[in-house]
């Protein structure tokens, strides 16, 4: 999942647990026989009021709660991680926590207005309330700035994973989503003063999931599928680690809270989320790595296949003679004044000289890669120029820059747009454009499309296909690319976005 994707995942979650929270207030407002703050105000000898002591504060408080979440998780944090406007964003966070803090306090003011009688200075009293308030709106930063930070960090050991795929790697990204996890689920409790119970019986029970699954990805479930041991046995297995880890857990939860039936309450949520969570979570995340760690080899095998036989016509071809013949054509063109074969000619030997040289490497200049596209397009508006009903545009943008790209990446796209954009006989057109921002390359092609005739020899033939540079992408590119196709009955569109070296 993208940056992108996942803001979209916490803004509809966030604005859905929001929306929750206010039709739960709402639909209690006449049920306020089984608030606690009903009791404890009549305890106080003072008259309680739902709606003003109890659901007019709650819903400035989570608006106040759930506008903080979407201004520190999406702006503030990212911005000062990137050293954006530093001093104003700052400002923007300092401002939250005065301006939360005050509406905080004045909400506490009014659903704790009993604990007004408890002090015999109203003024102590109150500035007791404000200093509550504003620690409630301190530590509500501290929590979402955390998991701002945590999510950042996840981000970047899942980007780092693909670099270096070891298991010490991969298992930091699996403990560090496991925490993110956690941690949402426990600012959750938070926010809605959950007791105490609930955020430990949370927390320990969340822990040893993550170990279980930890353990199970990395030693339980390898040795099971090397001795062919099926899902059972596995069950079976965490069933009996779940029961031994159930007592220390449930001891810690009875010293920490001081209470006998902790234990017991702890045990019934540990055992079923392992089982029925856990279990299954671990099985399903070990057959997919391990069906991905076979397509990566087999992908691994094929590629050295190609390279072997690239290798070996590269071996049959003797460049210095096909470049000799190349400038002897086009020299003997220009004698015979046939300027549009010598440019053919010409562009054709640039771009067999990038196939056999620069082509071979990992990475080459942006710049060398946009003379060959252009050269190709170049080649293809002379094979068309004679026809008016093609049109042929492009705007490609001179690189001056220093970026890297894996050479032969953008060329399918552009093969793909003349093999299926251009017909000789019905109006065609072809659109390329192709710009940098930064170390962001935007690349679009939009083409009309034409049908091949049953006869025509390239109807079924897919070239180097889409498909490929669809792998190729997700292989070389992985989280740094968004690619978009569009078709329809009479045009086809495709949008690269690409982050570059």
């Amino acid at each position: 999942m993208n940056i992108k994707d996942l803001q979209k995942v916490e803004f509809w979650v966030a604005t859905a647990l929001y929306v929750l929270v206010i039709i739960l207030l709402i639909s209690g407002a006449d049920g306020r026989i089984n608030n606690n703050s009903y009791y404890q105000f009549r305890g106080a000898d003072l008259e309680y009021s739902y709606f003003s002591n109890y659901l007019v504060p709650e819903l400035f408080r989570f608006t106040i709660l759930y506008l903080s979440f979407l201004a520190i998780n999406f702006s503030i944090i990212p911005a000062l991680i990137n050293k954006k406007n530093v001093v104003a964003n700052s400002f923007f966070l300092v401002g939250i926590f005065v301006f939360g803090g005050l509406i905080f306090s004045i909400c506490k003011t009014y659903t704790d207005a009993y604990l007004l009688d408890e002090y015999d200075d109203l003024q102590h009293a109150y500035n007791r309330i404000f200093f509550k308030g504003y620690i409630y709106s301190m530590w509500s930063i501290v929590i979402i700035s955390s998991y701002a930070l945590l999510k950042i960090f996840v981000k970047h050991l899942s980007e780092n994973k693909y670099k270096d795929a070891s298991e010490n790697t991969l298992a930091k990204v699996d403990m560090s989503f496991g925490l993110a996890f956690w941690f949402v689920g426990l600012l959750l409790w938070i926010s809605t003063n959950s007791a105490l119970e609930i955020s430990v019986c949370w927390t320990l029970v969340i822990f040893s999931s993550i170990g279980i699954v930890i353990y199970s990805i990395y030693k339980l479930l390898p040795e099971n599928f090397a001795k062919g041991k099926p899902f059972k046995v596995y069950f079976w297995q965490v069933f009996f680690i779940s029961i031994l880890l159930a007592v220390p857990l449930g001891l810690i939860s009875t010293l920490f809270i001081w209470r006998v039936e902790m234990f017991f309450i702890v045990f019934l949520f540990h055992l079923p989320t392992q089982l029925v969570i856990s279990a299954p979570l671990s099985w399903y995340i070990y057959k997919r790595r391990l069906a991905n760690r076979t397509e990566i080899k087999t992908l691994k095998t094929e590629l050295g296949k190609s390279d072997a036989s690239l290798s070996f016509l590269q071996s049959q071809i003797n460049p210095h003679f096909l470049f000799n013949a190349l400038n002897t054509l086009f020299g003997t063109a220009l004698q015979e004044n046939a300027e549009r074969t010598g440019e053919g000619i010409q562009k054709l030997g640039d771009m067999m000289r990038f196939m056999l040289h620069e082509n071979m490497q990992d990475k080459i200049s942006l710049t060398r890669e946009v003379e060959y596209l252009s050269n190709y397009i170049d080649l293809q508006k002379l094979r068309t120029s004679r026809s008016a009903d093609i049109k042929i545009e492009t705007q490609i943008d001179e690189q001056l820059n220093n970026l890297q790209i894996t050479p032969m990446l953008l060329i399918p796209f552009v093969e793909n747009a003349f093999k299926h954009g251009i017909s000789l006989q019905q109006p065609s057109h072809i659109k390329i454009t192709l710009q940098t921002k930064e170390q962001t390359l935007y690349f679009d092609v939009h083409n009309s499309i034409h049908l091949k005739a049953d006869n025509d020899p390239e109807k079924l033939k897919s070239g180097i296909g889409l498909e490929n540079v669809k792998q190729r992408l997700a292989l070389l590119y992985f989280g740094k690319h968004e690619l978009i196709i569009r078709e329809s009955a009479k045009e086809f569109f495709i949008h690269l976005t690409l982050q570059l070296d």
